[in-house]
């Protein structure tokens, strides 16, 4: 079939590949992107926390600042699109309130904030009752919380439906295909064949197939990156007029030692999630994963048992061994990973889009990214992704 050309293909349109073409094609770069059912899979299944602080784990220092970059960057990001496009980017800045059940939850919660007190992040210790004053509707049996007021969240199905809108306007080109393979010639990357067996040839490619990254035929076997799909079920339920909001900010609980999050919609929807399981490319919704949330939820929300549920989905998280995400250098010249961002895909679209549309326009990799490239995985990756964690350059795109 006839070859097509493009200066950038981006290979998915989740999220952070939307945000990616709606950044470079705003700045004059010609865009396409490749995907079945732009939207659909992962991006549209998450809750959509913004939580760098209530999510932040001991040792990984290096991602927290990514974390919170990608917090700093939402409340610009979302006004931009919401200028453009005159919709909702689902942008909430209610804060986040962490909270414990019993004795035992209260004590690793309290180990939490200790720690996020030395890292020098925004938290307040708050008894039970001062939780309870902030979320009415919380058990009587919650012993204990820490208000987070710089965790968000973000309606990410209505920042879907924004950031489509906005590539449009902008005038990406959207192929509706699945990509076979990344064409190659000798160690560069220059294009792409789609499933119709037709070739889109371009200066860069941006991989960002989430949990599918590691799956993309042409790539070396040695140069494949180690994603994986980490399955997490959700349910969404529906408050009745009577109980709204049935709760003000998003909740971050543990009871009993089991984790659950609740995050309210401004329209009267609930989110609950989310499980865990590493079952391969298996999006069933299991009864048992929806048992385990409806329990959690109802310990610390009684009034979950009177509200409506209206779906029950799972979606594929994609995960990495150090649970950061993937960007910039392959090892292969002109593709770039913008990938592995495992729970923290939303939070992190508006700073990934912009980093990787920095790397595009000016052949420097930003130094926030540099922690994040494929060659940390070890010595099988190519000696290119290893230079660009030194120096950060690589060619870049005329417009």
């Amino acid at each position: 079939m006839a070859e097509k050309s493009s200066d950038v293909v981006i290979i998915g349109a989740g999220l952070i590949g939307l945000a990616t073409a709606w950044r470079l094609a705003a700045d004059g770069i010609q865009v396409t992107v490749c995907d079945p059912t732009p939207g659909s899979q992962t991006s549209s299944v998450a809750a959509g926390m913004l939580a760098p602080v209530t999510e932040v784990e001991y040792g990984e220092d290096a991602l927290l600042a990514l974390n919170l970059a990608g917090v700093a960057a939402w409340p610009s990001f979302a006004e931009e699109l919401e200028a453009l496009t005159g919709q909702s980017a689902g942008l909430n800045r209610t804060g986040t309130l962490s909270v414990a059940y019993d004795v035992d939850d209260a004590a690793a919660l309290h180990r939490l904030a200790d720690y996020q007190r030395r890292l020098g992040l925004d938290v307040e210790e708050l008894s039970g009752r001062e939780a309870r004053k902030r979320e009415p509707l919380l058990a009587a049996g919650v012993s204990g919380g820490v208000w987070v007021p710089g965790d968000h969240s973000v309606d990410n199905r209505q920042a879907v439906a924004t950031l489509l809108r906005a590539a449009e306007l902008v005038g990406v080109t959207f192929i509706r295909q699945r990509v076979a393979r990344v064409l190659t010639s000798g160690t560069a990357a220059v294009g792409v064949q789609l499933e119709d067996g037709q070739s889109l040839m371009a200066d860069r490619i941006v991989a960002a197939a989430g949990p599918w990254s590691s799956q993309l035929e042409g790539i070396p076997q040695e140069l494949r990156v180690p994603v994986r799909p980490l399955k997490g079920e959700i349910l969404r339920l529906r408050v009745p007029e009577a109980y709204r909001p049935a709760l003000h900010h998003t909740v971050r609980a543990t009871a009993r030692g089991f984790s659950v999050y609740l995050v309210p919609r401004p329209g009267g929807e609930l989110v609950v999630g989310a499980t865990t399981s590493e079952l391969g490319y298996d999006t069933r919704v299991l009864a048992g994963g929806v048992f385990a949330l409806l329990r959690d939820a109802r310990t610390v929300l009684p009034i979950t048992d009177e509200l409506e549920l209206v779906e029950t989905v799972a979606g594929l998280r994609p995960a990495t061994p150090d649970n950061a995400p993937i960007l910039g250098a392959s090892g292969l010249d002109g593709l770039l990973w913008a990938t592995g961002h495992y729970r923290n895909g939303v939070l992190l679209t508006p700073i990934t889009a912009q980093l990787i549309a920095e790397t595009i326009r000016t052949g420097v990799l930003p130094e926030l990214a540099q922690p994040f490239l494929a060659a940390r995985f070890g010595p099988a990756q190519h000696a290119d992704a290893r230079r660009a964690d030194t120096d950060g350059e690589m060619p870049k795109v005329a417009r």
